[in-house]
């Protein structure tokens, strides 16, 4: 809306992605923070967070804790969003993700709520299923609309090759797979907010450097029309420094699958238009040590009939070797920051 001031009355101030980007960090954060007490008031005794029933026993303190504040920062987003975005076919993509992601978190938390159970949400099977369907859908959108698709690494400036139509599984397959790290690293009071944080930030950057073409020229990385989702991310990042404010342990909220999923594959979704697939293995190391940690375990214990970890995601290992749960918290916090930093290094690295 607020670009249309600019286009329609002159307002030059509002023609700037920087200032746009800082409104909707501003405009997120304001409103997470404004309308998150009256959701917790609201939820603590209509939808408080069922806890599993395997889960360290220091987990079960928080039965009573309110679930599903992803909807609540998600629709702060979206508000930030239409207030300071310029809607094209790369924002709508960006956008729907949210949409689409939401929905599967809204359906799985309302079951649990209302069943009091973890398993009384989607079966993991229905959850997977929606998620490729889902994922293939935005992966289509964005092959049909003629995004690019040839294949960059880290640290390595020229295309590997062209995937071709072979993009849409290849891109269904990274938002599937960084929604459900996201989904398995929320485990512990504020674990997932503050890394998905720097991935957005980090993102921000690159989208930034890649929209313009001087920068984009001068780092030796692919130009494209992508700067108006700089301001998506921005505008998440501060959707859940609010939600941190809640969040922090001890938490006064969970954000739920809402939350999680729809970071998850916001996060892949943007990465996907900075051409940095791959980079997510350092914009999002925590989320892909807690689903590495997972596989093995699973796989370990198939195979051999034995456990690698002493329960699985990484982050219940630490809590069960008496790694208090704010140390394991901000430790991961620290990695995920150092990773990141990494991630924008590698940018200037030919």
């Amino acid at each position: 809306m607020l670009y249309y001031f600019y286009e329609h009355f002159g307002v030059n101030i509002f023609h700037y992605i920087s200032v746009r980007a800082f409104l909707g960090f501003f405009i997120a954060f304001s409103l997470t923070l404004y309308l998150m007490p009256k959701f917790i008031a609201w939820a603590k005794d209509k939808a408080t967070q069922p806890i599993y029933e395997l889960a360290p026993q220091s987990h079960q303190q928080k039965s009573k804790t309110p679930t599903m504040g992803g909807m609540i920062f998600l629709s702060a987003s979206l508000i930030a969003l239409f207030l300071t975005i310029k809607f094209h076919y790369y924002t709508f993509i960006a956008v729907l993700t949210i949409i689409l992601f939401m929905f599967i978190g809204f359906i799985d938390d309302k079951a649990k709520i209302l069943g009091q159970s973890n398993h009384a949400g989607l079966t993991p099977k229905q959850k997977f299923i929606l998620q490729w369907v889902f994922a293939f859908l935005i992966a289509s959108c964005l092959y049909f609309c003629d995004f690019d698709t040839h294949l960059y690494i880290p640290f390595y400036k020229e295309p590997l090759f062209d995937m071709g139509i072979l993009a849409i599984p290849f891109w269904a397959l990274v938002i599937v797979a960084t929604t459900n790290s996201v989904n398995l690293t929320d485990g512990l009071d504020g674990l997932a907010t503050v890394p998905s944080i720097f991935a957005f930030i980090s993102l921000a950057v690159i989208l930034y450097l890649i929209g313009n073409a001087k920068f984009a020229h001068y780092l030796f990385l692919p130009h494209y029309n992508v700067s108006e989702l700089v301001i998506l991310a921005t505008t998440l990042s501060g959707a859940l420094l609010g939600f941190l404010w809640f969040n922090a342990h001890p938490a006064e909220i969970f954000m739920g699958d809402s939350g999680s999923l729809t970071i998850g594959a916001l996060i892949a979704v943007l990465a996907i238009f900075a051409k940095s697939e791959f980079l997510l293995v350092f914009i999002g190391f925590i989320f892909l040590v807690e689903s590495i940690s997972v596989i093995l375990q699973v796989g370990s214990f198939k195979l051999r009939q034995k456990r690698i970890f002493k329960m699985a995601p990484i982050h219940h290992h630490f809590e069960l070797h008496g790694w208090a749960e704010n140390k394991i918290i901000v430790r991961f916090w620290i990695i995920s920051f150092l990773t990141n930093l990494i991630a924008i290094i590698s940018l200037k690295i030919r």
